[in-house]
């Protein structure tokens, strides 16, 4: 209840460009108003919505506790009968076009109306809006400095809706040709996943993550830990640089689902078991960045 007190009145906003309009929803602090904070931008799963994917994540109250800015982008039914990122449609691929010129459009309001510090700019979402987040990523390298995907799909995995229901299940072992990574710097990237999700098959959180993490030439160590938290069994694989920095975080959550991992279950798609995938996501972005 005391983290909820640090908050102002939740801000609705709208963004419009020639792709169109998206609604969002901000979570900001009252206190220590004017100082540049860190900036967190949620994108939600199909039949989700801002609120459902606010009250799910936790991420507000965590946020708070942490002086992060939240801001959470809701898809428009119109865009998407049950409110998916159309993240499939090569349109939706590419820098300053559809989707993901709407997302930028709103994070780059954001930052701008609320101070945010430009340096301390994260994206992360799940399932449609976790494979959003890998494109937001890719697409905007200079706008996100970190990005969070759970239970998604790697950028490019797709161009259609057949590969996309493919790629879903786990059948395509290669991304679009129009993926080069050499085209793309290394962006850090931590990844969730549940082991039994029959949604998004968890072959795709590998691919994420083998996608994310540095050139051949510049891989440093992985490193592999197995642990338990909250009932649930998980397998941690760390990819570093060349210089030992931490690049790649991929969670596979054992006996988990199509869920968001330690999530709450005043939200849809959450597994209140597990590794809490909103603080550690969290962390993993703010130990990277620090306020010079």
């Amino acid at each position: 209840m005391l983290a909820w007190l640090n908050w102002r009145r939740v801000e609705t906003g709208s963004y419009a460009n020639r792709a169109g309009a998206r609604e969002y929803k901000v979570y900001r602090l009252w206190r220590g108003i004017g100082r540049r904070r860190p900036l967190v931008v949620m994108l939600h799963g199909c039949n989700q919505t801002a609120d459902d994917f606010a009250a799910g994540t936790r991420m507000s109250q965590l946020a708070a506790r942490m002086g992060c800015i939240v801001v959470y982008v809701e898809q428009s039914a119109a865009a998407h009968p049950t409110r998916c990122w159309n993240w499939f449609k090569a349109a939706n691929q590419e820098r300053e076009e559809g989707e993901p010129s709407l997302i930028a459009g709103i994070t780059r309001e954001v930052v701008a109306r609320h101070r945010a510090d430009p340096r301390r700019v994260y994206v992360a979402g799940m399932s449609a809006g976790g494979a959003m987040a890998a494109i937001m990523g890719h697409t905007y390298p200079d706008l996100f400095a970190a990005v969070g995907i759970h239970s998604g799909l790697p950028y490019a995995a797709a161009g259609d809706v057949p590969s996309a229901l493919a790629a879903m299940r786990g059948l395509r072992s290669t991304l679009d040709p129009r993926y080069r990574p050499a085209l793309f710097r290394s962006i850090p990237t931590v990844v969730f996943h549940g082991d039994l999700d029959t949604t998004v098959h968890a072959r795709n959180s590998a691919q994420a993550a083998v996608q994310a993490g540095p050139a051949p030439h510049e891989r440093g160590t992985d490193t592999v830990k197995k642990g338990e938290e909250n009932g649930r069994r998980y397998t941690r694989t760390v990819h570093t640089d060349a210089s030992g920095r931490t690049a790649v975080e991929h969670w596979l959550v054992h006996g988990s689902g199509h869920a968001w991992s330690g999530g709450s279950s005043d939200g849809s798609f959450t597994d209140p078991r597990g590794p809490d995938a909103s603080r550690t996501m969290l962390e993993f972005f703010l130990r990277r960045h620090h306020p010079g």
